[in-house]
């Protein structure tokens, strides 16, 4: 997955530090994450979700919020309010390379924050949560007998997670005197509200009046067992499909239309990425897959080998063959199934140098029939045209067409 480390300014001008995780396939939407309290764009949970999303060719952009991570500025100065004048300078960030965010995604307090901040992303059309507070003073209830010395002092040190962080009284105002609901109610983009029943940070209660605020399109998908910062790789991967299926309804995910169609009759493959190994391949005017190479040869692994392609057609030949003989006869076969193996392999009575092809099919035959019956769907196999090619050889005519360069 490409990533690209870039940096705007934030909402005090100082410089903001941010990962944008892009897909290696067409680019189909833009997703800007906010991390949870005090973590940073680089936390586990940050890292996977952004990695499934960008596969599923939605870019991701991940940043530090002022003071933390690579980020400048001064934590014990910012607040609620600031967090979310930061979600508006990256989505503005976004914009001025015409990657405007359609998804807005948060991650416990940053979930409060992109709930408070969506309203001013005019390109936001759906909005995610995760194990976020309804109320961001939830927060504070981290910060045990601290909280009097931060009022006392106008900051202090707070153990999370046993990390010392400073915050400023001004934070702590902040968050207890914000109120989110009416943000959620006018909110007017598609949510969905990812919560686990058992976390013991931000609590499940806080996610049903999430939910309860919010005006419909919304959804509620529980991550069952997970921790609140979704360390366990299995439940990083979960959150990310569910998010990436759940936007297809709401984002507008269409793919770029493949290349002109080949004339009736043609299989047409062209180059789709010269840096590499995708092809385009057109069967005819209506029909469009893809051809790669895995990516220890090179490729992006996108699509079918060639020789998948060769087994698939094999495959798909075998199979066709013996239902059609079968449904001709009237027996009960009930379903077919053609696994086939590819090796290079060596005749016993050929130089060691000169490798064959060998395909190796596994028919699997379902329904009540007979011994009779299976052996002579088994014989009929050897009658699919693609098996008679390839046992008896082709002859391939190759020309060479020439276009001029481009301009």
């Amino acid at each position: 997955m490409p990533t690209e480390k870039l940096t705007f300014p934030g909402h005090a001008g100082d410089t903001l530090a941010a990962r944008l995780d892009l897909p290696e396939g067409p680019h189909l939407a833009t997703a800007l994450f906010a991390h949870c309290f005090t973590c940073g764009k680089d936390i586990v949970a940050a890292r996977r979700i952004a990695a499934r999303l960008a596969a599923e060719g939605i870019a991701v952009l991940r940043f530090d919020f002022t003071g933390l991570g690579h980020s400048a500025g001064e934590f014990r100065n910012t607040s609620f309010t600031s967090n979310v004048a930061d979600l508006h300078a990256a989505a503005a960030a976004l914009a001025a390379r015409g990657m405007d965010p359609s998804l807005v995604i948060g991650h416990s307090l940053g979930g409060a924050a992109v709930l408070k901040a969506a309203r001013g992303i005019p390109s936001a059309k759906a909005v995610v949560t995760i194990g976020a507070p309804f109320d961001p003073a939830h927060v504070t209830h981290n910060f045990g007998d601290a909280l009097e010395r931060i009022e006392r002092d106008g900051a202090g040190e707070v153990d999370l997670g046993g990390r010392p962080v400073q915050i400023g009284r001004g934070f702590v105002e902040d968050v207890q005197g914000e109120a989110i609901a009416g943000d959620i109610a006018h909110l007017g983009r598609a949510l969905l509200v990812l919560h686990a029943p058992r976390d013991a940070v931000v609590g499940i209660d806080n996610a049903t009046r999430i939910f309860m605020a919010a005006k419909h399109p919304k959804s509620f998908v529980t991550l069952d067992d997970a921790d609140h910062l979704i360390t366990r790789a299995g439940d990083a991967e979960y959150a990310a499909g569910v998010i990436a299926s759940w936007a297809q309804r709401y984002l507008a995910l269409s793919p770029p239309a493949p290349p002109p169609g080949a004339p009736e009759g043609i299989t047409r493959v062209s180059e789709a990425d010269p840096t590499g190994f995708l092809q385009d391949v057109m069967a005819g005017p209506l029909h469009h897959v893809l051809a790669d190479e895995p990516r220890s040869y090179g490729g992006t692994d996108r699509g079918f080998t060639p020789y998948q392609f060769l087994a698939a057609g094999l495959g798909a030949c075998t199979s066709m063959t013996i239902r059609m003989y079968a449904r001709r006869k009237g027996w009960p076969l009930d379903h077919v199934s053609v696994d086939v193996r590819h090796d290079r392999v060596h005749a016993q009575d050929a130089s060691a140098h000169t490798p064959l092809d060998r395909f190796t099919r596994i028919i699997t035959l379902e329904g009540d029939l007979s011994d009779d019956q299976r052996r002579r769907l088994r014989d009929i196999a050897d009658r699919c045209p693609v098996h008679k090619t390839l046992e008896a050889g082709a002859t391939v005519d190759t020309e060479v067409k020439s276009t001029p360069a481009a301009p």
